[in-house]
């Protein structure tokens, strides 16, 4: 499987370095693009992989599948560059949040499965959670493809597209979340007198443990949260304090207010396409 990266950014470089490492495909099989020559040449020396500044055409034409990683104002236009390249037989992926799939299909001209995926910052260390979506021509063998290439640097799950927006506000936002939650803990540890290493370190190996013993568990956050309470204990004293203050509502109304803005973002990048065109 041939595949090109356009715009290899922080992103499209973290998939990239994800799907070398995994075996999914070699380095000879993958060609990227950039938009200054010094990242090319950064990324050439670090994964060992053809990459150009610019070239679209050059780096889309004959691939299997093609990934945009693009920003989302750019995608029509970089669609619109690569659209006589384009073959049925190929995939199309763009990593471009709130740009639905309707937008990449008319600039790409073109009866082929188009995917969206909504990775999130952990990619980057292979423990991203990856939001995807497609159109009604990508058929099964088509998901398996796409599903491949991610799982290389996280966890998948398919939605309809009408759901992105809250992949986006939960997974997509979520590490910010997660990053204040460490935070705060490691100032608990120092105002408690722990150093700040000592508590940095214990905050971060503690949401990460608890991730994982949840995901391999495979029981109910709340079953596990009971399994650390003992009656009259620290913990349950501490959770105590916690609803006190609506955490969980907090959360929840968080993760809800994103998803809103995930909505009107996406309403006011398609005014500003349609403006373009009339321009």
């Amino acid at each position: 499987m041939k595949i090109a990266v356009l715009g290899a950014g922080n992103m499209g470089s973290a998939l990239l370095g994800g799907i070398l490492k995994a075996g999914v495909v070699t380095a000879g099989d993958v060609r990227a693009t950039t938009r200054t020559d010094a990242r090319a040449a950064e990324l050439r020396e670090r994964l060992g992989v053809e990459v150009t500044a610019g070239g679209n055409v050059a780096a889309a034409e004959g691939a299997d599948m093609v990934v945009l990683a693009v920003k989302p104002g750019t995608v029509p236009k970089v669609v619109k560059e690569i659209r006589d390249v384009l073959e049925e037989r190929q995939i199309l992926i763009s990593l471009a949040a709130a740009l639905p799939i309707s937008v990449i299909e008319d600039a790409a001209a073109c009866r082929m499965p188009v995917f969206r995926a909504m990775p999130n910052i952990p990619v980057v260390v292979e423990e991203g959670a990856i939001g995807i979506c497609h159109n009604a021509i990508a058929t099964a063998a088509h998901r398996e493809q796409v599903e491949t290439i991610f799982r290389a640097t996280g966890v998948t799950a398919f939605v309809d597209e009408e759901q992105m927006d809250a992949v986006t506000a939960l997974s997509g936002s979520g590490p910010a979340y997660i990053y204040m939650v460490i935070e705060a803990m490691m100032a608990a540890g120092v105002k408690m007198g722990l150093s700040r290493e000592v508590s940095l370190r214990l905050s971060e190996q503690t949401v990460l443990g608890a991730a994982k013993h949840a995901r391999e568990s495979k029981l109910h956050p709340a079953i596990l949260r009971d399994q650390v309470i003992t009656p009259g204990g620290t913990t349950i004293a501490a959770i105590h304090e916690l609803e006190r203050h609506g955490l969980r509502s907090m959360l929840i109304s968080a993760i809800e207010t994103a998803t809103v803005h995930a909505g009107k973002r996406t309403n006011a990048l398609l005014l500003e396409i349609e403006r373009q065109k009339h321009s």
